[in-house]
């Protein structure tokens, strides 16, 4: 006899904004700052380690804040939008709330930060398209009284901006659509010159400059498959010393000790995050955390400034993990808090990595949760393609599959082609695939758990946001018999109006789009038969839609158009739109709405009583 699932978790548990998010360090290391609920929105909160006092920053009750930075021990900056327009704007407060002030009070303007100016106290490099909504120039703005200078005006092709360690700004990379440059200059004061450019399919990525600010790192993928780690020639253009390649996956990062000015190692992406080391003192320090927290990710998200003092992060895929202080100087680690609390780890259910063979000879990698105790076999199945799509599933927490498998659902995500991470070829192998070769990946992972047993074939639903809305759609239209229902978050349904209505800094990558995705007027038949509102005539099945009302991306019109489409022909449809939100959900109240519906919506069409069981014919 099976053992017995958990009990059925309340949904809002999942949903929760967790106790303490984005935790940072003070340059000094005697401060502590991070996100926490307030009236249900994330606001920037500081505790003195010294003291243990804990001040309340900011109090936003609309929207949450995203992200900040420190500036300096005293005074902090974050940003914001207006109910998930991504328009965000900069703003600065000191450590205990005093002295706000919004640094960019401009309409319908994107900020960015570029460079926090460690060694300036009072400033920093940001960007924004105040000038032209296409592109990005740069500023040099004073946190404390708002006061910005230009310092680079976009000629029109800078999609990039590129500090050395002193803060100069001093390397950018273009790009006309197709052909990606890298621009340097060895003072501000100089003009730019291209030092080498590419085909976007093929480049050299900048990461940082090197120590001694005369050279870079970089990633690239040159003349090979998968991307690898270098440095990089500011003279030649050119690729000088290998520092790491992987044999079967790119290389996505670089460890940096700033104070010692040496790099530690290199960071790449298989089933799981691994790490090669350069530097014996940082392996030290990834050994004693493995060591103290066996069976978790430990990766250092903060630092002092002389480097005694880590903020780290563990977690895995049973558990939104924890924070903990680390001081190297005694070699000693302190758990802070952690992020869920609420969620035991006992009760969460095993994400498996996994890999199958599509029909044309791909191998597709995932992962396959299945829940946490009772039968193995036969199970509901629902298919969760990633957004993007030039985007990648991992390992670990996610509280969408965690709530499915709670329910008695296996959840299946599949890295199809084109996902991030697993090389050239593999990349361009999606060019043109949109509702085609990349549906079929999917598809063949329906075949893959049909045929293990794991899946009942009679119930397999199919459920994805942004990207994988596209893809939920497209399983419905181009495979009407492999699905039961399906559900389209913030999804794309007509490849003509989605891609006329991009935001307007994206156009710079239209033609790139154009090849990896297509042309409207090139290749209108196959955007045609590839878009799902034109093939809506095709869907059997129920749908539910959620979508945002202040979507750049995937705007509101995607959603309407294929609702309009599928109420037109009798086919139950369920709309769910939120006025204050944008590409996905982010206020609390909203997703617990939104998962309470589509909760619904599958256990009914996928005939489950509730508590993961089917429901037995009479």
């Amino acid at each position: 006899m099976s053992a017995e699932r958990p009990g059925k978790i309340p949904l809002e548990d999942f949903f929760r904004k967790p106790e303490r998010i984005s935790v940072r360090l003070s340059p000094s290391g005697n401060f502590l700052a991070y996100l926490q609920p307030h009236e249900r929105r994330m606001n920037v909160f500081v505790k003195d380690l010294r003291s243990g006092e804990v001040r309340q920053v900011t109090s936003e009750r609309n929207r949450d804040i995203p992200g900040y930075i420190w500036v300096n021990d005293d005074r902090l900056v974050y940003l914001q939008d207006q109910a998930g327009n991504e328009n965000f704007r900069l703003f600065a407060v000191g450590r205990d709330g005093s002295s706000p002030i919004d640094l960019t009070p401009f309409e319908k303007v994107k900020c960015g930060i570029i460079d926090d100016l460690e060694d300036i106290d009072e400033e920093i490099l940001f960007q924004m398209n105040r000038r032209n909504p296409e592109i990005f120039d740069v500023y040099r703005l004073n946190v404390n009284t708002g006061e910005m200078k230009m310092i680079a005006e976009n000629p029109g092709n800078i999609q990039a901006w590129i500090t050395d360690h002193e803060g100069n700004l001093r390397l950018a990379t273009t790009s006309d659509g197709i052909n990606t440059s890298i621009l340097f200059r060895d003072r501000e004061s100089d003009p730019w010159r291209t030092v080498a450019t590419y085909n976007f399919k093929e480049s050299a990525n900048p990461i940082s400059f090197t120590f001694d600010n005369h050279a870079l790192y970089v990633t690239s993928n040159v003349g090979r498959d998968k991307s690898a780690l270098f440095e990089y020639d500011l003279e030649t253009g050119r690729e000088k010393d290998l520092i790491f390649e992987h044999p079967d996956v790119d290389v996505s990062g670089l460890l940096t000790s700033k104070k010692r000015k040496v790099v530690t190692g290199a960071v790449y992406e298989t089933d799981r995050t691994g790490y090669r080391f350069f530097d014996e003192e940082r392996k030290s320090i990834q050994d004693y955390l493995d060591k103290q927290l066996p069976q978790y990710e430990n990766s250092l998200v903060s630092y002092s400034r002389d480097e005694t003092r880590y903020v780290v992060y563990s977690g895995s895929d049973r558990t939104r993990g924890s924070y903990w202080l680390l001081d190297t100087g005694k070699m000693e680690m302190k758990k802070l808090f952690d992020l869920s609390p609420w969620l035991r780890e006992e009760d969460m259910a095993s994400m498996r990595p996994i890999s199958y063979r599509t029909k044309d000879d791909h191998t597709i990698r995932g992962y396959l949760t299945l829940p946490q105790r009772g039968p193995s076999k036969h199970l509901p199945l629902v298919v969760h393609p990633h957004g993007g799509p030039w985007h990648r599933d991992s390992w670990g927490f996610d509280p969408a599959v965690q709530f499915l498998a709670n329910r008695g659902f296996a959840v299946l995500q599949m890295n199809f082609r084109g996902s991030t991470g697993y090389g050239r070829k593999f990349m361009e192998a999606s060019f043109g695939q949109w509702g085609l070769a990349m549906q079929d990946d999917i598809s063949a992972g329906v075949e893959w758990a049909v045929a293990g047993k794991i899946a009942d074939p009679g119930r397999v639903a199919i459920y994805g946001g942004s990207y994988g809305g596209y893809a939920a759609l497209s399983g419905l239209t181009q495979t009407p018999d492999l699905y039961r229902c399906g559900v389209s978050y913030v999804g794309v349904s007509n490849l003509f109006t989605w891609m006329a209505a991009i935001p307007p800094y994206w156009k710079p990558y239209l033609e790139m789009m154009y090849e990896m995705v297509g042309h409207p007027e090139r290749d209108e038949k196959r955007f045609r038969e590839t878009s799902p509102f034109f093939n809506a005539d095709k869907i059997r099945v129920p749908l539910l839609v959620a979508q945002g009302a202040n979507d750049p991306r995937v705007r509101k019109e995607e959603s309407d158009q294929i609702v309009a489409a599928l109420k037109a022909r009798g086919i139950p449809v369920e709309y769910l739109v939120k006025e204050n939100e944008g590409h996905g959900f982010h206020n609390e109240e909203n997703m617990f709405e939104f998962f309470r519906v589509m909760e619904k919506f599958l256990l009914r069409n996928l005939q489950m009583d509730g508590a993961g069981a089917p429901i037995k014919s009479p």
